[in-house]
């Protein structure tokens, strides 16, 4: 089995080294390189033969933000997962990387076993949101605008097909098991993803769940998932 990639970058020498330590006990996971800051992350994959499939990163580091060092990722190694872990867990800034196209968004104090599900899911299934991320995603839509949402929910136009793949999505499904609960080849699935990301302007799996929750295709209550039928559309 193919090991993850995975990067870390954090500038607190004893909790970086930890987290490395954690990364190297796990069997399917490759610890590429951990970073004390963007810069040196940026100027070691400049020179790697490998690609990093996870970076995970913290928010606060001098000279280079985890804002500024996402969007560096995302310009530069779009293949390139983030997760962020941090201390700041408001929900403005929750929504505000989500947006800017990070896969995750972690506290610093979760469980290393949620960090670890976390880098397993975004690698197979482009995100992970657990329930503080998609209360902030929830929050962050505009409530006094929602009436108006209501009565014309999606603002592009997704055909029956794209809708089904936008839900299965959602549902964390990966390609090929949307191939096989909607009877397509993982081709035509690639397709209609790609179609997606375009119509909808979205950087990658998380922006189109973003996307869905922003704009009702489903709706998330605490710990419910609750997904419209568009079957008969």
């Amino acid at each position: 089995m193919e090991k993850i990639s995975v990067a870390i970058v954090d500038d607190q020498n004893l909790f970086r080294q930890s987290l490395a330590l954690l990364i190297n006990s796990i069997d399917n996971l490759n610890l590429i390189t951990d970073s004390s800051g963007g810069q040196e992350l940026l100027d070691t994959l400049k020179v790697l033969d490998t690609r990093v499939d996870v970076a995970v990163i913290d928010m606060d580091m001098p000279g280079m933000n985890g804002i500024q060092l996402n969007k560096l990722l995302h310009e530069l190694y779009p293949e390139t997962r983030v997760i962020i872990l941090s201390v700041h867990v408001n929900e403005a800034l929750i929504s505000k990387m989500i947006n800017a196209g990070a896969a995750s968004y972690l506290a610093k104090n979760c469980d290393k076993d949620e960090l670890i599900t976390a880098i397993n899911t975004v690698h197979e299934k482009g995100f992970y949101f657990n329930n503080e991320a998609l209360t902030a995603i929830r929050n962050g839509t505009n409530h006094k605008n929602h009436a108006h949402d209501l009565l014309n929910p999606i603002p592009v136009a997704l055909t029956k097909r794209e809708k089904q793949l936008l839900l299965l999505i959602c549902k964390e499904y990966n390609n090929a098991e949307i191939a096989a609960e909607l009877f397509l080849s993982v081709r035509t699935v690639e397709g209609h993803r790609n179609n997606l990301l375009i119509k909808t302007n979205c950087r990658n799996t998380a922006g189109l769940v973003l996307f869905a929750i922003k704009y009702g295709v489903f709706e998330v209550h605490f710990n419910q998932v609750i997904i419209p039928d568009f079957k008969n559309e």
